[in-house]
Formats: structure tokens, sequence, C-alpha cells
């Protein structure tokens, strides 16, 4: 390797929905009861470990290629507590590298929340901080969902804001659910301008499992009125996403970030690339399903694969020329 290749360093940033990661125990506190070991999903030890070692492989891999280092910053939707994170980062693909976690018990109904995991090598975690989103249901009670997780900290000697998300789902149907998730963009603005009144220059990442897809209001509203850049923008097509619901592609799973990682300075981060990491290994390989992903469960079928959507990521460069 010459001098020159030796002055530009990569940092991955990565989101990843896990879908369902729960262990194997009962918290009378939350609406876990689907997946313990005489549930009819039949939740065992054996299950767990095995969705925590494929999933443990598939994090060790994002932006690897370009790197030759697991994700320096992991957004993650779809945990259950602390303890599986623990398991998570002691996973085999994990273990050898150094991860802390950044985790808060939300009032979510499922009992599922957003969380970040972070190579304790690079990136130093100043503060942290949960917001919830009010929302009424059509009885005009408050409709619990997961709260939206702040981290900042610094990332090669610069401070970034790592804004973690997983929007209110489309059950009741698009557009019936399309305000909660409007709620949801609004409350997220809401935290970027608080961050923007202490350093109008604050270097923003707000990515997510928003259940709406590039193009829909929610996700317009927050890149414009956050004043973010959507990278994600043009890649949802007829034949690629980061989730496939009856046949259809949809990009739910983002990464949004401030427009002044586009600057070039010297020994500041910058924007260098945005993909969907859906390598063939996280794919049904046969069937009618082929190509999707290799899902944990379809329905109470346990499948054995992965997750039912697929990461995505984006890679930030560092010149010290």
């Amino acid at each position: 390797m010459n001098s020159e290749e030796n002055k530009t360093k990569t940092y991955t940033v990565a989101f990843y929905n896990l879908e369902n990661l729960f262990d194997i125990y009962n918290d009378h506190s939350k609406h876990d009861d689907d997946f313990l070991p005489k549930a009819d999903k039949r939740w065992t030890k054996k299950r767990y470990d095995r969705k925590l070692f494929k999933l443990s492989q598939v994090i060790s891999k994002i932006g690897f290629e370009n790197t030759q280092q697991p994700p320096s910053i992991v957004g993650l939707a779809e945990v259950e507590n602390k303890n599986v994170l623990r398991d998570l980062i002691d996973s085999k693909d994990l273990e050898s590298y150094d991860y802390g976690i950044v985790h808060y018990n939300s009032q979510d109904e499922r009992g599922i929340d957003v969380a970040l995991i972070y190579d304790k090598t690079v990136f130093t975690v100043v503060n942290s901080k949960t917001f919830s989103i009010y929302i009424e249901d059509e009885f005009g009670e408050q409709d619990y969902t997961r709260d939206i997780l702040l981290v900042s900290g610094v990332l090669h000697s610069e401070k970034v804001h790592c804004i973690v998300n997983h929007w209110p789902s489309r059950r009741e149907g698009e557009k019936e659910s399309m305000h909660k998730r409007l709620k949801a963009a609004q409350k997220v603005v809401e935290v970027i301008d608080t961050i923007k009144e202490e350093d109008p220059n604050a270097k923003l990442l707000v990515m997510g499992d928003f259940n709406d897809n590039p193009s829909n209001e929610s996700i317009k509203f927050l890149s414009e009125k956050g004043a973010l850049y959507n990278p994600m923008e043009t890649m949802l097509s007829y034949s690629r996403g980061s989730l496939n619901h009856k046949f259809k592609w949809n990009l739910f799973d983002q990464i949004l970030f401030s427009t002044n990682f586009f600057e070039i300075q010297k020994d500041k981060l910058r924007f260098d690339e945005a993909n969907i990491f859906d390598e063939k290994f996280l794919t049904e390989y046969k069937g009618k399903f082929k190509g999707q992903p290799f899902r944990t469960y379809v329905g109470k079928k346990y499948k054995g694969g992965y997750s039912d959507h697929f990461p995505v990521y984006i890679q930030l460069n560092v010149s010290e020329k």
C-alpha cells in the first residue's frame, strides 16, 4: 500500500431492523408471549442462539470490503432489552471487537425498542437521551410507540449526533396510519432544531425503519424541514429495496444526513457512498420468495433466517492530506 492510500480513512454507519430479537424469558411488562419456548412459535434457546449467530455474522460484514472493519456505528430496531444486545455483541463474529451499547426501554406496546451499538475504539459517546412521540388512537387514548434515540459522540475527532428511529407501522393501512409517521417526523425535526440551537453546524445522522419510502410525505417533511440529504432516494426500484411485502419492494430503512457531510476539509468526515446490504447469503435462495430477505419467521412458521429487512449503510471518509 502506498502512502497516498494511507491518507484516507473510511468509517461505516449502518442501520438494521433485527426482526423481533426477543430473549426466551417471559417479561410480564411486555407483549413477549409469542417469543417463549412453549408458545406457538416455539422460541427456544437453540433458535435464539442461532439468530444471534446469524445477526452478528451480518453486522460484522457490513461495509467490511472497503474498511476491513465492521461498522463503527449501528442503529438497531426491534430489540427487546439490553440483555439481547449484550448477547449480540458477545456472539462469535462480534466478540473480538470492542462494541458498546446504548439502549433505553420504551413504552412500545410490543415491547421492542431501538438501540445503538458502536465500536468503542473509534466512537466515544458523549451523551444520549430518548424522546417519546405522543400519538392518540381512534378512541383518544395514547398509542404507545418506540421512542426516538439520540446519541451524541465523537467519531474521528468530530462530534456527530445519531438519531435512531422506528416509526409507527402501516398495520391499519398506509393512509390511515400516515398521521402517526408525520408526528414522528415532526418530533425528529424538533430534536434537530434543539441540537442546532446549541451548534448551528452540527453534523447529523438520522437513521431508522421509517415504515415509509423516500417519496412518502413523512420522509419528504423530515428531509426538507430537517435540512437533510437522503442518499437512498434513488435506490428503491421494482427489483430492489430493504424489505418486500406482497412481492413489492419497499425501502423503509434509510440513513439521512446533514449536508455538511459533503464539505471537503482536511481531517473532517465527509460522505462517500450509501447502499443496501443485500448480499446473496441474506436472501431466500429458491422458490417464489427467491431474492427476498431470508426471515426468521413467516407468521408462526420458523424459517431460521436472519431478518425480514436488509441492513442499509453509508460510508464516511476522512481525508488526511
